[in-house]
């Protein structure tokens, strides 16, 4: 295997739907949604780039974090996005991704494990997690495909990977990630909750250094008109490559 094309490739955002009351847009992976104390230094911030490509100003509804490409919206005005996020924060909305985890995982299942709340700051850090109240937290997901190859990059000869369709019933902070680590299938590319023989794999065989996970599909209804709104952006630049290198589909 010669692995994916090493060349560079600019991702950018773009527009999915658009009326005069939302967008829908897909973020590239390395982007932040909203300008963050944590990363100041970060100039790629999606919100300000749809803020001057459309003219309007855009309220945030939901995030993903910086390594996560995919689906998001935005409103254009402060009852919209409350609208939205209560209808993302109901079970009337659909959110899936798609991720690429170790091992040949089970080939559906349901993760019901609760988290407790992923600190960000200093002093949030100085509080044992055993103090963290645990949040209810459910993942859905069933496997899609699977790859074996022929690296012993851990303690087998060869490598198994699955891709996996992931369906989110709550939001935590980092639960798909950390979800998939609890049930000991880590995903590809996540310094935090992955491997990182498997990470350094990708990275520097298969010239995929960026966490494989992807929020591809956002299903909701129109907080004005109530028509369905079935949102969808496909993955890009290095996942997509390595799926159609590894012969896999998307979802029907």
């Amino acid at each position: 295997m010669t692995g994916p094309d090493s060349v560079s490739h600019v991702d950018t955002p773009e527009l999915i739907y658009e009326d005069e009351h939302l967008i829908a847009a897909y973020k590239p992976e390395g982007w932040l949604v909203h300008r963050s104390d944590i990363d100041r230094h970060e100039t790629q911030i999606l919100l300000q780039y749809l803020r001057d490509l459309t003219g309007c100003h855009l309220y945030p509804v939901h995030r993903l974090d910086k390594p996560t490409s995919g689906v998001l919206v935005f409103a254009k005005s402060g009852e919209v996005a409350a609208a939205l996020q209560a209808q993302l924060d109901s079970e009337t909305s659909t959110k899936q991704y798609l991720a690429v985890c170790r091992g040949y995982c089970p080939e559906q299942g349901v993760i019901d494990h609760p988290l407790p709340p992923v600190a960000d700051f200093k002093h949030q850090r100085k509080r044992p997690k055993s103090e963290l109240p645990r949040q209810e937290a459910i993942t859905h997901f069933r496997r899609l495909a699977t790859v074996e190859l022929p690296f012993e990059v851990d303690r087998y000869p060869c490598s198994r990977y699955s891709l996996v369709e992931v369906e989110l019933i709550t939001g935590r902070r980092h639960q798909i990630r950390r979800h998939f680590k609890h049930i000991h299938h880590p995903l590809i590319g996540c310094p935090k909750y992955g491997k990182s023989t498997h990470n350094r794999f990708f990275a520097e065989q298969l010239q995929c250094a960026r966490l494989m996970l992807h929020a591809y599909r956002l299903c909701i209804q129109h907080p004005v008109t109530n028509a369905p709104l079935d949102l969808r952006a496909n993955p890009r630049g290095c996942f997509h490559t390595l799926m159609q290198e590894f012969g896999w589909s998307l979802p029907a």
